[in-house]
């Protein structure tokens, strides 16, 4: 298949890597990554991959630190004027990198192109479609969600800033890479690697290294191995069984912390003959027993979560009882991780009308998460022993989200139970919830995740209420109450929570996140 180069200079890294490395002055960072950036437009598809490497070329106006917390980037400081509306106070000393000033103009002009933009499901302009935005000087804007909205400097954090609209072909083939952020973009080789060089006039703290590499390495043994050989500095998402081995390793640096990505299990409540639901006898079942919440709730009592964390996860990870992430807003750490309980299954799936079981075929990624294709398997296996025959079918990544979101009939979600895993971009459990279980409302950016087609149209009104709720105590109670009666219902299947491990060369050192991108920017080399 023929490779795509982009480049936007006359200098071309060439030969392998290590060479390339050798050729270049000043200060190299190479890091192996599992997953590459979909496009070069920065606010294309809200993934990992692409909020990676945006956020090394551009800037919000809100970032989030290690810790999901909300800091000042382009804006220096936010406030609410009144219950539906914030000001945005924006920094005066920021140049883009081809030297024009940043001002409000800038921001008022990527959120209205950002809004047009078609083609993917989670789009940055999902966050900027149902607010108003106005200019009130060159260094303030007002944006109002047209009610009480707490969480509006939040989701500032995943729009990135740039200086003029572009067409989304013009950002990949380079041209319209130009944002105020700390590293200026250099050259993309699909498939191969992204380069990145130092601004140099960049108007926050200065990066340690003159030029990054991002190197796609998506096996993860090969990651490891380039760590070990010196091919790159540092490695992100450690392949589970390698852990212990890095760790004992003298020359080797491990930075790991549980992180806010939920596993669960989207199961379809919604349609009255599942697509994948059959009797044993082959034939589509009707009704569609994942309505029955007694069923689902078998399913949930028939998964050993524990097992998966300790014999497929590695260790890596911490089961789960709820959605909402530890550590974050809204977490009800009285939501305990469903007990094992295949005997109470069984009953349970009699109870429902089901002594007999039926067929499903379970769907997942294969190469998209840690363990994801082995944990596709397991989770078959538990289903299996409780009646419910499962047939595992896991896909590479591009297929397995373009069928997950529209590969059903007249572009519905196509599969009747599939393995997901969902990471918050706004640092909040409230919308880690309103993404992945309020009901579909495309017009008002809710439920764009919701896969299963949850539906619940009074839980759908208290998490209205707490979208409005501007005080912290009030809506902390209400969000714990929603978490709760979604589990009750089992909305959705809850597994574990992946612990984020890198590993790096000795004498560099980089405090691990709470989400799961990695910044060059927060990479040090020690004396």
């Amino acid at each position: 298949m023929k490779r795509i180069v982009v480049t936007v200079a006359a200098l071309v890294l060439a030969g392998f890597l290590g060479t390339a490395q050798a050729q270049q002055p000043g200060k190299t960072l190479t890091i192996g990554i599992s997953g590459e950036t979909t496009s070069l437009y920065p606010n294309w598809f809200v993934t990992t991959p692409n909020q990676q490497v945006m956020s090394h070329i551009f800037n919000n106006l809100v970032e989030m630190d290690a810790d999901n917390k909300p800091r000042p980037a382009l804006a220096e400081s936010w406030r609410p004027i009144d219950d539906k509306t914030w000001e945005f106070k924006l920094r005066k000393d920021v140049k883009f990198h081809d030297g024009t000033p940043f001002t409000a103009d800038h921001v008022i002009a990527t959120f209205d192109h950002s809004k047009t933009i078609e083609g993917v499901g989670s789009s940055a302009g999902a966050y900027v479609r149902s607010k108003t935005y106005t200019k009130v000087d060159d260094h303030t804007i007002h944006i109002s969600a047209g009610k009480p909205y707490p969480l509006l400097p939040n989701e500032m954090s995943v729009l990135y800033i740039y200086p003029r609209a572009a067409s989304v072909d013009d950002f990949n083939a380079g041209k319209a890479m130009v944002g105020t952020g700390p590293y200026k973009f250099k050259e993309w080789i699909k498939g191969d690697r992204l380069v990145l060089e130092r601004n140099a006039d960049y108007w926050g703290e200065k990066p340690e290294w003159d030029r990054v590499v991002f190197k796609v390495i998506t096996a993860g043994p090969s990651r490891v191995a380039a760590l070990l050989n010196g091919d790159v500095d540092v490695i992100d998402y450690v392949p589970t069984p390698d852990v212990p081995r890095l760790k004992s390793d003298p020359k080797i640096t491990v930075s790991s912390r549980a992180g806010e990505r939920i596993f669960l299990l989207a199961i379809d409540s919604n349609r009255d003959i599942s697509p994948y639901v059959f009797d044993n006898d082959r034939k589509p079942l009707h009704p569609n027993p994942l309505k029955d919440w007694r069923v689902r709730k078998a399913m949930s009592m028939a998964i050993n979560r524990q097992a998966i964390v300790d014999r497929i996860m590695d260790g890596q990870a911490q089961a789960a009882g709820q959605i909402a992430t530890p550590g974050m807003f809204g977490h009800n750490p009285d939501l305990q991780p469903e007990k094992f309980d295949a005997d109470g299954a069984k009953k349970l799936l009699a109870a429902a009308g089901y002594p007999n079981g039926f067929r499903l075929t379970l769907h997942g990624p294969n190469d998209r998460y840690v363990n994801d294709a082995k944990v596709t398997e397991a989770l078959g296996s538990m289903l299996s022993r409780i009646g419910i025959q499962t047939e595992v079918v896991t896909l590479p990544r591009a297929v397995y989200f373009t069928r997950m979101g529209t590969g059903g009939e007249r572009g519905t979600p196509e599969f009747s139970a599939h393995l997901v895993g969902f990471g918050t971009a706004t640092g909040e459990t409230m919308s880690q919830h309103w993404m992945l279980l309020h009901s579909e409302d495309k017009a008002n950016a809710l439920g764009h995740f919701n896969f299963g087609r949850y539906t619940n149209l009074r839980l759908d009104a208290m998490l209205g209420e707490a979208i409005r709720t501007l005080d912290d105590g009030k809506r902390e109670v209400l969000l714990k109450d929603i978490g709760a009666q979604y589990m009750r219902d089992v909305a959705a299947i809850p597994l574990y929570w992946q612990v984020n491990v890198w590993a790096m060369r000795k004498g560099l050192t980089f405090p691990p996140r709470l989400m799961e991108v990695t910044h060059a920017m927060s990479i040090r080399s020690t004396p």
